[in-house]
């Protein structure tokens, strides 16, 4: 499964690309703004960190005016992803960008229903947001699994982002379910490291090194 960090955060991306594990990233007009930046001179900033697909998302509802920006943002770098929310207008300026050859990650997908309808569109990235799933009563890994059903079935190339990952145990399930990707803050990302045993027994490991090594007499 890739990692993909969802930040517009440089130094976040910055520590979290040094490690080399970081596949990818997401933003969102949220993120975005968070960071005081205009959107196209922070997508240039965050592609110059990470080498890999990096999703940039349209602010418009109306399907023209999305494949205008959509347009404008693929052509930042060759990197870039374009996302587009899945509804009727932006599944609509997902085919026609499919077709000139962009790529697009659709967004705020809920059910499997609106994952078919994003595939059959061409979209490259289809989006579920699990924790948002969750949060009103719904099994978000569940459509995971019913999605990566759907698209084996049917051949669908388009990948699986679990979005809205909240948690390391979110991360094991979304692998489990077979997504393609997984999308995580920085901190969800960190946390993957922790392991009490490991700690452990690195500490014993240098204890019983130094015992030896920084004790022995040093020979004449």
């Amino acid at each position: 499964m890739k990692f993909f960090l969802d930040t517009a955060n440089l130094d976040e991306l910055k520590k979290g690309a040094s490690w080399g594990v970081v596949d990818g990233v997401t933003t969102n007009p949220s993120l975005i703004a968070k960071e005081g930046r205009d959107i196209k001179d922070q997508v240039r900033l965050i592609c110059d960190i990470v080498d890999g697909d990096i999703s940039a998302e349209v602010v418009a509802t109306e399907a023209g005016e999305m494949m205008r920006e959509g347009r404008e943002l693929a052509r930042l770098h060759r990197n870039v992803v374009v996302k587009c929310p899945l509804t009727r207008e932006g599944i609509k300026a997902t085919k026609a960008l499919s077709q000139e050859g962009i790529r697009v990650n659709v967004t705020l997908c809920f059910s499997p229903a609106q994952a078919l309808i994003a595939a059959k569109a061409g979209a490259y990235i289809i989006s579920p947001f699990v924790g948002r799933l969750d949060d009103v009563g719904h099994i978000g890994m569940d459509v995971i699994r019913d999605i990566a059903t759907i698209y084996k079935n049917y051949g669908f190339k388009t990948q699986i982002l679990a979005a809205s990952l909240r948690h390391t145990l979110h991360v094991i399930e979304a692998a489990r379910a077979g997504a393609h990707i997984g999308t995580m803050p920085f901190k969800v990302l960190d946390q993957l490291f922790n392991h009490p045993l490991t700690d452990k027994g690195l500490d014993q490991f240098l204890k019983d090194w130094n015992k030896v090594f920084q004790e022995a007499p040093v020979a004449r």
